[in-house]
């Protein structure tokens, strides 16, 4: 009977790597019917409804798996990123508390809750304090020292995170995943050479690894070596030909050396593309529709500042939007559906690396809501896991139309060190109800506003089903 159950997780598994996830589902909850007293198989189903965005059922099932007796820390993360996407902040709480009680080195649980912390009161003593107390207690601890890293870069100490992350690095070089990210975060510092040490020692480790040829890229675009990044490039593509990073830093070489397929590629004419969209069936109008989308998005948003890892900087982000269950967020798709399929038939066919790509049917990869306050902005990225990306304006500040291009969308201008640099080529004024849709792999961001107003959007990446 062990052997059977392994068997159909193998096959839900694969299923949810082929990106099938309702099927996945649909066999982990036969295996949690024909082995009742199995609390791994209730842990499984728990966290395959939670990537499907059923954050309610998702707590039930790991709820279950916890009294059936299961200790692991990993279902306690199960839990509290369901409670987290489902609102409620202060059971997310504490099941991350219970996580890191169980497994004080489970690292996604560790930075989680630093997260968590962060946004809900922006003070990064407070983010980092029960991180400490566990370092505390498990002095020297590397998975630790790794969270207190990450969470000084982005909360805003860059310089501290920097030296906590070179003395790791120098600690651990057999550690591939602290190379590569030492690698991005010191280049991102200004501490080149450093960085080269890392993302070199990573290629010793892992000639062929994706990370460590895109760490080693970084540093030849950040040191205006056009060979090396294209030796990087090249080879990064090779072993995934979609990613939209791996299409972006190849980009980045043809921008530095001049080659007339960059333009091929960053088309903006041809691939970047607003419109706005029609106010779906119970909405008078598109102004109607917006405001009740307003009310519904603020409301569904419960944090002070911006997430970790994210592009967000003086802002919340809400993800998982579709999963508020309230009208005018839920009427969102019948609103979008017919500009994406434009869009998709308007780019027509061809073998770059967007149209190459089309098809007939697509899926939402995932879809968040950004609330900026004044003075925000995004930082200039990528979606490496996307094919079609988007900015949808909800409501805007009035410096967005008062001369200049607060708050506008750019595209072009390079969120990695780059010599010479590579600045922003080309600009959107967004307007309330429009929605550009752009290929996830061209650098955007958004140029910081000023006023009292704040900017309400929605975004989300496609791929093809």
């Amino acid at each position: 009977m062990s052997d059977s159950l392994q068997t159909m997780t193998a096959r839900a598994q694969s299923l949810k790597a082929a990106g099938r996830l309702d099927e996945a589902i649909a066999v982990y909850q036969s295996a949690a019917q024909a082995w009742p007293q199995s609390a791994v198989a209730v842990h499984n189903l728990a966290a395959a409804l939670g990537d499907a965005g059923r954050h309610e059922d998702s707590a039930a099932q790991a709820r279950r798996a916890i009294a059936m007796g299961l200790k692991a820390a990993e279902t306690r993360l199960v839990l509290a990123r369901a409670l987290l996407n489902a609102g409620d902040l202060d059971a997310a709480a504490g099941a991350y508390d219970a996580a890191c009680a169980a497994n004080a080195l489970l690292v996604g649980a560790q930075f989680e809750r630093c997260q968590l912390v962060w946004m809900r009161t922006g003070d990064r003593a407070q983010a980092l304090k029960a991180l400490e107390r566990d370092l505390a207690a498990n002095p020297r601890a590397g998975p630790l020292e790794f969270v207190r890293a990450r969470t000084l870069e982005y909360t805003g100490d860059m310089d501290s995170a920097c030296e906590a992350i070179a003395a790791l690095a120098a600690r651990e070089p057999g550690n591939l995943v602290l190379q590569c990210q030492a690698a991005h975060m010191l280049n991102q510092g200004g501490r080149i050479e450093e960085a080269r040490a890392c993302a070199r020692q990573a290629l010793t480790l892992a000639p062929d690894h994706f990370a460590a040829l895109e760490a080693w890229t970084g540093i030849c675009l950040a040191a205006g070596d056009a060979d090396g990044a294209q030796d990087g490039a090249s080879r990064m593509l090779a072993l995934a030909p979609d990613n939209q990073q791996a299409v972006n830093l190849q980009a980045m070489v043809w921008r530095m050396t001049g080659d007339a397929r960059f333009g091929e590629v960053y088309d903006y004419e041809a691939f970047v593309r607003p419109q706005m969209i029609d106010p779906p069936p119970g909405w008078s109008s598109r102004a109607a529709y917006l405001a009740d989308l307003a009310a519904e998005l603020k409301a569904a948003h419960p944090y002070r500042t911006h997430p970790f890892g994210q592009s967000v900087r003086h802002g919340s982000q809400r993800p998982d939007i579709l999963s508020v269950r309230t009208p005018a967020i839920q009427a969102f798709r019948t609103a979008m559906d017919p500009l994406v399929e434009a869009y998709i038939a308007g780019v027509g066919e061809g073998g770059d690396p967007l149209r190459r790509r089309r098809a007939a049917r697509w899926r939402i990869h995932g879809i968040w809501s950004v609330w900026l306050t004044p003075g925000g902005f995004h930082t200039d990225h990528v979606h490496p896991q996307g094919w079609l990306s988007s900015a949808f304006y909800v409501e805007l500040p009035d410096a967005v139309s008062a001369g200049g291009r607060e708050g506008w969308i750019r595209f072009g201008e390079a969120g990695i060190p780059v010599a010479p640099p590579q600045t922003a080529q080309h600009w959107v004024k967004p307007e309330p109800g429009m929605l550009v849709l752009f290929p996830s792999y061209m650098w955007h961001g958004t140029v910081p506003f000023g006023g009292e107003q704040a900017r309400l959007t929605m975004a989300m990446d496609i791929v093809p089903a």
